[in-house]
């Protein structure tokens, strides 16, 4: 399986890219992880205009990288509990995860994905999101191979 995640960011090397580095880590006993992060300076000028170009940029960015199933991270979409996740990762090929910029996504990107999850119903920073991502990704496979890290 491969497992795709999509951001809109600038990647530093701090205490969160430390921890992702773990999480990937421990991901690619079950999978092969990617993470791509697409800032650019179109994206970093659209976002000092406003929120619709701010999201149009993304969508830009991000359409072409859809792949056979796609999730975006959106404070609408639905929110399960680990065990939901996991079934979302089940029997599939590949999955791409989408993380938008700070103004989040147009409803034609999201229209585009095959489903839409909320990691909570409080906002995050995007450093926090991506994290909490990881262990949730890591956490699915784990329940998905009965190992003991979900109890």
């Amino acid at each position: 399986m491969t497992i795709k995640i999509y951001t809109v960011e600038k990647v530093k090397k701090d205490n969160f890219y430390d921890i992702i580095l773990d999480y990937k880590k421990m991901i690619s006993r079950f999978a092969t992880i990617k993470d791509i992060s697409l800032f650019s300076k179109e994206i970093a000028k659209s976002q000092t205009i406003g929120e619709i170009e701010a999201k149009r940029s993304y969508t830009k960015a991000f359409i072409p990288y859809l792949g056979n199933f796609n999730i975006a991270l959106d404070p609408n979409g639905k929110e399960m509990d680990s065990f939901e996740f996991a079934s979302l990762l089940k029997d599939k090929n590949e999955v791409s995860f989408f993380i938008g910029g700070a103004y989040g996504f147009e409803k034609e990107f999201l229209n585009r994905c095959n489903t839409k999850v909320s990691l909570s119903r409080l906002t995050m920073g995007h450093k926090i999101a991506k994290l909490v991502l990881y262990e949730q990704i890591y956490r699915a496979f784990t329940i998905l191979h009965n190992h003991p890290y979900h109890k």
